[in-house]
């Protein structure tokens, strides 16, 4: 074996979720001691590595699914992951079981946290596609954080039914965010009773997104975190300043972020 990558820790596979073809979670134990105090922070990402056919190092981002979590003197880690048949990590990804090694890097980074929306909002609108839903769970583990919104919309595109993943964790968030928590599938080719089909864009311009969250939009009160198919991402930013929206900056204040980790 190589030596590890700086910045990497081995880990360990405890738990393997199927959800779909090519579509699956991996919940990963590390050790503690090798990351900093907070581990991270809800909304971050980190690296997964692993050692491809030809002996090299290839590593890739992944959103945490998961708030972080202390199990004795190890740190639970969960991520979400699709297959890309013709990518360099995924299929090795695909291959691993419970209790085979992975490597998780120990330096956690992003800025798609609740601590950097601006006071000014009161509706939190997540909009996803695919995996990109993996750090808005996380976010919503942070429930007492969350408190701080009127209204918080999860929004999950995807193609079939069975790719909306976590449902029934969304089902319990719900239940305890008391209607706080507005849950919005879209599912493009097929007809699933209560989603919605098409693109996110298309339905924000349309007005149906927010008809079907039951929350208004407005420039002075909504924020928008995108996180998915980069597709997505660029014709959301698009419609969103079309619409009188702008991107959030540290500098100045906006209503929209994004990460670029894709």
């Amino acid at each position: 074996m190589k030596d590890i990558p700086v910045g990497f820790t081995a880990g360990r596979v405890i738990k393997r979720i199927e959800w779909a073809q090519h579509l699956f979670s991996l919940v990963v134990e590390v050790p503690a001691n090798a990351y900093p105090s907070p581990a991270f922070i809800a909304g971050q990402f980190s690296k997964l590595a692993l050692v491809n056919g030809q002996g090299e190092w290839v590593r890739r981002a992944y959103s945490m699914v998961n708030n972080p979590t202390l199990k004795k003197q190890n740190l639970i880690l969960e991520f979400l992951v699709i297959e890309i048949p013709q990518g360099q990590l995924t299929p090795l990804l695909a291959h691993l079981q419970a209790g085979n090694t992975i490597y998780v890097g120990t330096q956690p980074s992003g800025f798609m946290t609740v601590d950097e929306i601006p006071d000014s909002a009161i509706d939190l609108w997540m909009l996803s596609t695919g995996t990109g839903i993996g750090p808005f769970l996380s976010i919503l583990e942070e429930v007492e954080q969350c408190q701080k919104f009127e209204h918080l919309v999860l929004v999950h595109a995807v193609r079939t039914k069975e790719e909306l993943v976590y449902k029934d964790k969304i089902i319990e968030m719900m239940k305890t965010y008391q209607g706080k928590l507005r849950y919005v599938p879209i599912v493009s080719r097929e007809v699933e009773q209560g989603a919605l089909q098409g693109r996110i864009p298309e339905l924000l311009k349309s007005e149906q997104l927010s008809a079907a969250a039951h929350v208004t939009l407005t420039p002075e009160h909504s924020f928008f975190y995108l996180c998915g198919n980069p597709n997505m991402v660029h014709d959301t930013r698009d419609t969103l300043e079309s619409m009188g929206y702008q991107k959030h900056l540290r500098s100045e204040s906006g209503q929209f972020s994004f990460e670029n980790y894709w």
